[in-house]
């Protein structure tokens, strides 16, 4: 069957599998689009110039193979176009920054360049309350005032993370405190985390949130000072990838249930799910999320991202670099394209969650970062109390296969990337 896609005559075209529930992606007629997923589309178009400049659309109801045509957007794109192609007058955002009717942030350049983003006034917290609500642990706190900690990199998502060394009560807005002043934890002396641990005493919080690594050394530093925080009802694992040893280290000072939610600062919120149960859904609310099969690997794909309800930069078939895979329950974030390896011999994926599992039970890590430095030479650096029993290097070998060599090396401080961000697998770029 023959269709025609502005003006062009096109085979008809086979929708692509989402991973929103059916019933929030809504239902597809034939060849068209659903309802739901049309609309954010052409609402996008209808607010942003960018879209209608690379790919105008027809008139008619959309088909899928209209939909195919519209070019994927990737980081690199936004950041070599700037921010300003997303509005048809620049000067609007101006002034409305000026009267706090848009703000706006910068992303930290993991995957290109750094990245300016405009928002309008309100959305980053409508977004995460949305994301609450998509998740039991999270939704009795959506609506109601509760009291949050988080400890996060500098230049975090939300635009309330601090740039200037401001005082305690200075850095409690709505509840919540923001308990770092500087990245890298790392290298924060004792003086800093008795500031931080005694803030997060004072505060009592029901929630405590921050980057797996970040929340693995507030862990220590707590522990080392003999302290608890009774009361915390869930730990929000955030902002980067967590690995299961962070989850366990965190798990024995703050024993309360962890949630793994996943975003960035130009999507937003996107997955949520309870922490390493496989279980992550997509937030139906802020986003319809493509799932492009990756590589032919079954049950794994790249996603696409189309923001909802965004004004100020709405994203279309926003190509996150961000790689899942599809189980039983819902999905594993298995981690960035570039954080992963592929074993030459089959082809499988060696992701984060097969170091963990490869790592022996009776080895016990603050953090970790396995490094490729040569064909088959990778190095294995983790910052622990005590030191890597025998067969760990065998077994994480024997994880990555095509015989690899692996040598661990205990740290004091393992140094983020040039962004900020920690990485648990760094394969050599190819």
């Amino acid at each position: 069957m023959k269709s025609v896609i502005n003006d062009v005559p096109v085979a008809a075209a086979v929708a692509p599998l989402f991973a929103n529930d059916p019933v929030a992606l809504g239902r597809a007629e034939g060849e068209f689009l659903p309802a739901a997923l049309e609309g954010e589309i052409r609402r996008i178009y209808g607010r942003s110039p960018l879209y209608g400049r690379r790919f105008p659309l027809h008139a008619e109801p959309l088909r899928w193979g209209g939909y195919h045509g519209i070019p994927a957007l990737s980081k690199r794109e936004i950041v070599e176009r700037g921010h300003e192609a997303f509005f048809e007058d620049y000067r609007v955002i101006e002034r409305g920054l000026r009267e706090r009717k848009f703000e706006y942030e910068s992303t930290s350049g993991t995957t290109a360049g750094p990245m300016t983003v405009i928002m309008e006034d309100g959305w980053w917290n409508e977004q995460t309350r949305r994301a609450y609500r998509a998740h039991p642990l999270l939704a009795p706190f959506a609506d109601r005032p509760h009291r949050k900690c988080v400890l996060a990199p500098v230049g975090c998502s939300s635009n309330l993370c601090p740039y200037e060394d401001h005082p305690f009560p200075h850095r409690y807005f709505d509840g919540t405190v923001y308990l770092n002043l500087s990245s890298d934890p790392f290298v924060f002396p004792e003086a800093e985390w008795d500031r931080i641990v005694t803030e997060l005493q004072a505060v009592k919080p029901d929630i405590i949130e921050g980057e797996p690594i970040y929340l693995s050394l507030l862990a220590r530093a707590a522990k080392r000072r003999r302290v608890s925080v009774p009361g915390v009802k869930v730990v929000i694992l955030t902002y980067g990838k967590a690995s299961l040893q962070h989850s366990r280290r965190i798990a024995e000072v703050f024993p309360a249930p962890q949630v793994d939610l996943y975003g960035s600062t130009e999507a937003g919120y996107i997955f949520v799910g309870e922490a390493f149960r496989d279980d992550s859904r997509v937030i139906d609310e802020n986003a319809f999320v493509e799932l492009a099969p990756y590589r032919g690997v079954e049950n794994v794909f790249q996603i696409f991202v189309t923001t909802r309800g965004r004004e100020a930069m709405p994203l279309l078939r926003y190509h996150t670099g961000d790689i899942v895979r599809r189980c039983e329950k819902g999905h594993r974030l298995l981690g960035r394209e570039g954080g992963l390896h592929f074993r030459g011999s089959d082809g499988a994926i060696v992701s984060p969650t097969e170091i963990d599992a490869a790592i022996p039970a009776d080895f016990e890590c603050w953090h970790y970062s396995l490094v490729q430095t040569g064909g088959a030479r990778w190095d294995f650096h983790y910052v622990a109390d005590g030191h890597a029993p025998a067969g760990l290097e065998e077994a994480i070998a024997a994880a990555l296969g095509d015989g690899a060599r692996v040598n661990a090396f205990k740290r004091r401080t393992i140094t983020p990337a040039a962004s900020g961000k920690f990485a648990l697998l760094k394969p050599l770029v190819k």
